[in-house]
């Protein structure tokens, strides 16, 4: 075979005269070229060809190539391509119906009770069981939304209480279920503020009931206006209304001191205080919230302070003073605090400081509104263990009255202690 050999004339009926010699078992004879040597099978059709053309010979002409196998072949790879194509198509789109059809469904539900990594997930007040199993889903707990949105179609007496639960991923419907049923796998961060803490010892408790760096709460309160308070204040002091929170696992600081804030504004609110007041108010409720002990005697220094800031008298209050120096837990203000010059020094500046010096509650919120009626100026407390508290109209009456304290802090060591 040569490379102009095509295997379809190869294979080709060849006319020669051995066709009509007897079919005998023989070798035919080789078709011999003029000069009596043997021809090839191409030589002698091509000589075939040309005596036929030359003598007007009726002989058939050579076959076309047959071209039908490769047609074939590219109606079968059109197919095979337009078939996998389909087949992508229907896999793509309704996987899970070819699925159902053929028997090869895939499981919808995790085995057991997680793979040991932690997941927080947070129902909200107002969600229904279909906004429950979503939330399940897409944090890798459950493994599809029938697994568990079937379990609560068949009871309907299951509720979901509001808040954080720590459950794991890959849980099975049901261990996911139980564990938002139980009390238990509820996280809460929770903090109590007492009333009368200055600012700083408000984040201090954050902090300690968070777990929340103290840092991130300093910078939290860095800028007070994002809270809303008015521009007057000089801080967030006393802006952060004192109780006990609990916050979710996911809140940040920032969070945090804005519940406190608007705690503190909604208090002001429900008590009926005016936007515009909502400073004055909460500074000489945080004066009443670190002068007074006892209930009662919250209404009576409010009386004290309305009928000195009507007389046009300094105020003349330690806490303030001691708050304007950086002084804390004494009875006493140094001299250093009297004399110092700055905003809240009620021994020098005449009216109120230039703002609140601690968180006030709701008694001291209502006392500043309703202060008891009376004709004191002064008050003294003469018993630093009890609160006992004593106001005067004179000074000749308030000055018995401190020399009481002073001799009750002399009585014994016990009583010392309160008087350093």
């Amino acid at each position: 075979m040569t490379e102009n050999d095509n295997w379809d004339d190869i294979f080709r009926p060849q006319p020669s005269a051995a066709d009509d010699a007897p079919r005998s078992g023989a070798t035919p004879a080789a078709v011999q070229t003029d000069e009596g040597a043997p021809q090839s099978r191409r030589a002698a059709r091509e000589s075939e060809g040309r005596g036929s053309r030359s003598k007007g010979s009726t002989a058939r002409p050579p076959r076309r190539r047959r071209r039908w196998p490769w047609v074939v072949l590219g109606i079968l790879a059109l197919l095979l391509g337009v078939g996998a194509a389909g087949t992508w198509y229907v896999w793509t789109n309704y996987e899970s119906q070819v699925r159902e059809l053929l028997g090869w469904e895939l499981p919808n539900d995790f085995e057991g009770t997680g793979n040991g990594t932690e997941v927080f997930v947070t129902i909200y007040s107002g969600e229904i069981g279909a906004d429950v199993a979503d939330s399940l889903v897409e944090q890798g707990v459950t493994m599809t939304f029938e697994a568990f949105y079937d379990l609560l179609l068949a009871d309907s007496t299951i509720q979901f209480i509001p808040g954080t639960y720590r459950l794991q991923e890959e849980m099975s419907a049901q261990s996911a279920l139980d564990a938002l049923l139980d009390p238990a796998n509820k996280v809460e961060f929770s903090a109590t503020v007492r009333e009368g803490l200055r600012a700083g010892e408000v984040i201090e408790a954050l902090s300690a009931g968070t777990g929340i760096p103290l840092d991130e709460y300093e910078a939290a309160i860095a800028d007070p206006s994002i809270y809303g308070i008015p521009a007057e204040a000089p801080n967030i002091e006393g802006y952060m209304f004192p109780a006990t929170y609990t916050f979710e696992p996911n809140t940040t600081a920032e969070d945090h001191i804005r519940t406190l804030v608007d705690e503190m504004f909604r208090r002001l609110d429900a008590a009926g205080v005016a936007e515009a007041d909502r400073h004055t108010v909460l500074t000489k409720a945080s004066l009443i919230q670190r002068e007074a002990r006892l209930a009662d005697d919250f209404y009576r220094v409010s009386r004290v302070i309305e009928n000195r800031l009507a007389d046009g008298w300094r105020l003349e209050f330690d806490s303030a003073t001691q708050y304007g120096a950086g002084e804390t837990g004494s009875v006493w203000s140094s001299g250093d605090a009297l004399d110092a010059d700055n905003p809240y020094n009620t021994y020098v500046i005449t009216g109120l400081p230039i703002g609140p010096i601690a968180a006030p509650g709701d008694v001291a919120i209502d006392a500043v509104l309703n202060p008891a009626d009376g004709p004191w100026f002064f008050f003294v407390t003469v018993n630093l263990a009890t609160g006992e508290t004593k106001f005067s109209e004179t000074l000749r009456q308030h000055e018995e009255g401190v020399a009481q304290l002073r001799a009750w802090c002399r009585a014994s060591d016990e009583n010392a202690v309160y008087c350093a």
